[in-house]
């Protein structure tokens, strides 16, 4: 079975991108982009938004498609994971829903945090980090 999911790429002004530290499975502990399933009847973007609410408190801006991965669930599900940019509508991040942290971290910091599984790999690939970034 595959489960369509959304996550954010946001990054504010200073160039740092907005992750959660997730709560729950899949990923407990460990930091990741913030998004989630799309419920029946949401587009993506609705679902973008939705989302980053419960998770971050931050309303956003949804912007284009930075990339698609797909990632193993419990029972064979497969999670398809659209990755779109998204600019912060103001307000200040704070953990909600599954969250269990929210924080904004620089490309560098990136490096030396616990994420999921592929993340830096993703950014890179996208161009969203490293010498070929063009964010």
């Amino acid at each position: 079975m595959r489960v369509r999911c959304v996550g954010g790429v946001v990054l504010d002004g200073a160039g740092r991108f907005l992750l959660v530290r997730r709560g729950r499975p899949p990923g407990e502990g460990l930091w990741s982009l913030p998004g989630g399933r799309v419920e029946a009847g949401e587009s993506d973007a609705e679902a973008l938004r939705r989302e980053l609410l419960e998770e971050t408190g931050l309303p956003v801006t949804v912007g284009r498609l930075a990339g698609t991965v797909e990632r193993p669930g419990p029972g064979g599900v497969v999670y398809e994971i659209h990755d779109y940019l998204a600019a912060p509508g103001g307000g200040t991040a704070r953990p909600g829903d599954d969250a269990a942290d929210v924080g904004w971290f620089t490309p560098d910091e990136l490096a030396a945090l616990p994420l999921t599984s592929g993340l830096l790999d993703a950014l890179t690939s996208w161009r969203l980090l490293g010498p070929a970034r063009d964010a």
